[in-house]
């Protein structure tokens, strides 16, 4: 998808963007005046000047963040835009220079921090999207990329109205990147065509001709992967198209454009092999191996390609050209490695030995395969598991079941107890009373039976104490097995996805691979949900103070894809006025999204969805109403129950494991607050949550 040289070619011409920006933002906000009203103070705005001028001109951005630090020193009283802008040079600084991808995480957040501390909206909201742009790349960098898209999305929503489309284009890019790392191909293709569209406001030159090039070829590439292929062979045309009309323009710079048609070539012979067009896709990737395998040019492009042409003679099967070829690979990668290669190399070695029959070999060559396949599907169901999607969905785990019914058992052992040692309590006193009337023999009798009751108090504390400790147990061994089933089912998955993949088997027998396929990866998503649940059952809530308005917006904006699909409109109503809480914004996000995620699941196609925000003297009161198929009267008892048995299909067929609700529930308990519904058959259902001020 993306080659080297041309990552290289946007290091060089896009080095100063982020620089260009810090100096745009400021210029933008600029104003006179000595108050904090949004704008930079006058003395800062001559140590930026200054800063620029050692970053920009004479290439000494170090002795621009000492300088920065030094003077920062002697501001009396620096005005927020002074801080905020403090912190984001030495986020660029961490970035593009030290390369130090955790401190300028922190400095990312420092950023945040003063962005919550402006003094006007305008200011709020380009500070506000600014540090999240930052807070993004900075866990790109660290390859987080559900929290780099995140904060990607927050940052777009929040300054789309207010940035110019030449910054959005990298940020609607980067979003694009990492749905396509995640494997959602048609979103990512949705927002390279955003990022295509925005970056006609670049100046016309060699900088926005390659990228645009890039971004059409990426379109195709993930249209390719989402196997539509006329929509890939059209944007994979348009590509190339694109590149041939502007290559006298950039006739000083052959082997870029050269290096840019051989990636389009790899794809487009690729789709000629999915279409069985095998002359011509001999032909393309024999084409595109020529180009990326010079020196400078993309080398680990041509090793993929060569992987693809290596599968065609395997097809063919021209044994003695696959041999020939996988051997000049080996070289290859002995002195490039490529990790995404050395899977493929391995499992056509293996395929070449299993028809020569040499089966010893076969056999090491498929072990090796299974091992490094085995690596690639867990970074790839590492990138997933956090993915922004899944942010829409509650997870939980099998022991927590358990773990509450053993709870809800104690407490009512310790209840009957407390009943039975206060009626016993009162017995004993009136039989001590009474007794003290009676003879010596009465009242031996009564320590008697005050003795055996305290045996039996004993052995009722032990009988605690043991099935304490059998509940501990259990939940270690439920974690055991949870965690020990999941690498075999893992192994189930990835072998039937290759086996689905494989020509040799008939209809009949790839459905029923297909079946083992998806019944696999759906008891994987359970297993995860599971362990995830026990995590979060055990971990602290860490509060601090959240908006709610920006809360709910930035919820329901991350759904309305989801609703898309079902054509369905999610209206948002919220405050007249912004109100912080004390919360953990994680957790009530999660709530939040999925009661919203249930709306859609549960509402018809068309449907209206409405999520409306409540400000009570005590309480924020929040709700989300669907026009859905509702819940009948029998089940209303168990929806908040673990794995009840309330679960139900969606109306578009969506798979329900039962386990959101009690979860909802649970967090708003422990945040002392209320989670009820009203619903009904005709009218659908609204959930209501009240989070205390």
């Amino acid at each position: 998808m993306l080659n080297l040289n041309s990552i290289n070619l946007k290091r060089i011409l896009c080095s100063h963007i982020l620089w260009l920006f810090l100096a745009i933002l400021l210029v933008f906000n600029s104003c006179s005046g000595h108050r904090d009203n949004g704008d930079y103070s006058p003395e800062f705005k001559a140590i930026f000047d200054t800063v620029v001028q050692y970053s920009e001109i004479k290439k000494e951005p170090q002795k621009g963040t000492r300088y920065l630090d030094s003077s920062f020193k002697r501001l009396k009283q620096p005005f927020v835009n002074d801080w905020f802008r403090f912190y984001s040079i030495h986020f660029v600084y961490q970035k593009k220079e030290a390369h130090n991808a955790p401190k300028s995480l922190l400095y990312a957040d420092s950023m945040l921090m003063m962005a919550k501390n402006s003094v006007t909206k305008k200011q709020y909201q380009l500070n506000y999207a600014e540090a999240n742009f930052a807070s993004g790349d900075a866990y790109f960098d660290l390859r987080q990329y559900s929290s780099a898209y995140k904060c990607y999305y927050q940052g777009y929503f929040i300054g789309k109205n207010l940035i110019n489309n030449e910054i959005l284009a990298e940020y609607t890019y980067r979003m694009g990147m990492i749905l396509f790392k995640q494997g959602y191909y048609n979103k990512a293709a949705s927002y390279f065509k955003i990022s295509y569209r925005q970056s006609m406001a670049y100046k016309d030159n060699f900088k926005a001709f390659y990228q645009r090039q890039e971004l059409l070829a990426n379109i195709g590439e993930s249209y390719k992967n989402a196997n539509m292929i006329d929509s890939a062979a059209l944007y994979l045309t348009k590509a190339l198209d694109y590149i041939n009309a502007n290559s006298a323009r950039y006739s000083h710079v052959p082997n870029l454009l050269d290096v840019a048609r051989g990636v389009v070539y790899g794809d487009q012979g690729e789709i000629a092999l999915i279409s069985h067009k095998y002359t011509l896709a001999e032909y393309l990737l024999k084409k595109s191996i020529a180009i990326n395998l010079r020196p400078g040019n993309d080398n680990r492009d041509a090793q993929l390609t060569e992987i693809k042409l290596s599968r065609l003679y395997l097809l063919q099967n021209k044994t003695d050209q696959l041999f020939d070829l996988l051997k000049t690979l080996r070289v290859q990668l002995d002195t490039l490695s490529n990790e995404d290669v050395e899977p493929s190399w391995n499992e056509l070695m293996s395929r070449y030995y299993t028809q020569k029959k040499d089966y010893e070999k076969a056999l090491h060559y498929l072990k090796t395969y299974s091992s490094l396949k085995d690596s690639a599907v867990n970074k790839v169901n590492s990138l997933r598991g956090t993915d922004v999607n899944q942010q829409q969905a509650n997870f939980d785990k099998q022991t927590q079941i358990d773990s509450l019914t053993d709870h809800n058992k104690t407490q009512f052992i310790y209840t009957n107890l407390a009943v039975v040692f206060f009626i016993m309590a009162v017995i004993i006193i009136f039989l001590v009373f009474r007794n003290l009337k009676r003879s010596k023999k009465d009242i031996i009798a009564v320590k008697a039976l005050n003795d055996q009751i305290n045996d039996q108090n004993n052995h009722l504390e032990a009988a605690l104490s043991k099935l304490k400790y059998n509940s501990q147990e259990k939940d270690r061994i439920l974690r055991a097995v949870a965690h020990d089933l999941r690498n075999p089912i893992g192994g189930i998955a990835s072998l039937t996805s290759v086996m689905v993949a494989d020509d040799d088997y008939t209809p009949e027998q790839k459905e029923m691979l297909t079946l083992i396929k998806d019944t696999s990866f759906n008891s994987l998503e359970l297993i995860n949900e599971i362990l995830e649940a026990t995590n979060a059952a055990n971990a602290t809530l860490n509060k601090e103070l959240t908006e709610i308005n920006a809360l709910l917006s930035n919820s329901v904006e991350l759904l309305r894809f989801k609703a898309a699909e079902k054509n369905q409109v999610i209206n948002l109503k919220l405050l007249d006025t912004q109100q912080e809480l004390l919360m953990s914004r994680e957790k009530i996000w999660r709530v939040i999204s999925n009661l919203i995620s249930n709306a859609i699941k549960f509402s018809p196609a068309n449907a209206n969805i409405l999520v409306k925000a409540v400000n009570y003297e005590r309480e924020v009161q929040v709700s989300v109403k669907d026009n859905g198929i509702g819940i009948p009267d029998k089940l209303k008892g168990q929806v908040f129950n673990m794995f009840t048995d309330a679960k139900r299909p969606g109306t578009g067929g969506e798979k329900s494991f039962g386990l959101g609700l009690s979860i909802c529930k649970q967090i708003m308990e422990k945040h002392n607050g209320r989670i009820w519904f009203d619903s009904d058959t005709e009218n659908g259902t609204t959930f209501y949550l009240s989070l205390p001020k």
